[in-house]
């Protein structure tokens, strides 16, 4: 199964990112923890040269928050830092501000000097449905971006007020044009990174379990018992076609939603 999906709109995104770059101060950069490495997009690194950048490790409810720890240290630098939250979650507004200022430290303090209070505009950028647009409207307090559990909501750039003398563009969640690497390609559409409809579901499910018992051979004995396979889960699930053959494609779908909801256990691939 080769994936790949790049739709019009993401190259239209990326250029109207690059027109913004001269008002932004810091990049934001939303990462799923459930698959961080995978999260990082050449095209958005590309965009982030040269600027302060904060990395949000998010869906941490999700994702396996001691390999994460591990793996954070390394996004922080001179110029950059990191975050490690839950965006559906209240309180890591206050975090993320404090943090922003931090990182515009030079900035806040080069306006001091002349009596100005300045503000410090910010870029969220990450690939599809990382929660970027949910993170944006917990710093907003209210909903103010559009959000959904799937890739492609979020379709043009908005600049948004979030208070404390900090803006935000919230941008389309991001692809690139060729995902070489078909792991990278794999790990995003586990989490709805790729847009579904794009995927066969059947071998994506297939390469799910793979590495699921690659790993986490103990969750899905949990989740599912001894199987081997999409049939023996579906004959675990009691999931059966009219001719009473075993319904692979919905152990397929149930296995990935399981994981995406979190069902078979906190997970982080790599």
């Amino acid at each position: 199964m080769k994936i790949n999906w790049f739709p019009g709109h993401m190259k239209k995104a990326l250029a109207q990112m690059q027109k913004e770059l001269s008002k932004v101060d810091v990049i934001i950069y939303v990462l799923d923890a459930r698959v961080p490495l995978a999260s990082i997009n050449p095209s958005l690194n590309r965009i982030a040269a040269g600027k302060s950048i904060l990395y949000v490790f998010n869906k941490i409810d999700l994702a396996d928050e001691k390999r994460i720890k591990e793996i954070a240290p390394r996004f922080k630098s001179e110029n950059s830092d990191y975050i490690i939250l839950n965006s559906t979650l209240s309180g890591g507004g206050n975090q993320i501000k404090n943090k922003l200022n931090f990182l515009a430290k030079a900035k806040i303090e080069k306006y001091a000097k002349k009596g100005v209070k300045t503000t410090i505009r910010a870029m969220v950028i990450g690939v599809p449905n990382s929660g970027k647009s949910t993170l944006v409207n917990n710093l907003c307090g209210k909903a103010k971006a559009v959000t959904g559990n799937r890739a492609g909501v979020t379709k043009a750039n908005q600049w948004l007020n979030i208070g404390g003398c900090v803006e935000l563009c919230d941008t389309p969640g991001t692809l690139y044009p060729n995902l070489a690497d078909q792991k990278v390609a794999r790990h995003l559409a586990y989490v709805g990174s790729i847009k579904d409809e794009v995927v066969d579901s059947v071998e994506l499910a297939e390469e799910l379990l793979f590495e699921l018992k690659e790993k986490h051979q103990d969750k899905v004995n949990t989740r599912y018992g001894q199987v081997q396979n999409l049939e023996d889960i579906a004959k675990a699930r009691g999931f059966k076609l009219g001719g009473g053959e075993w319904d692979i494609d919905r152990a397929a779908l149930a296995l990935v939603d399981d994981f995406r909801k979190g069902r078979i256990g906190k997970i982080t691939f790599e």
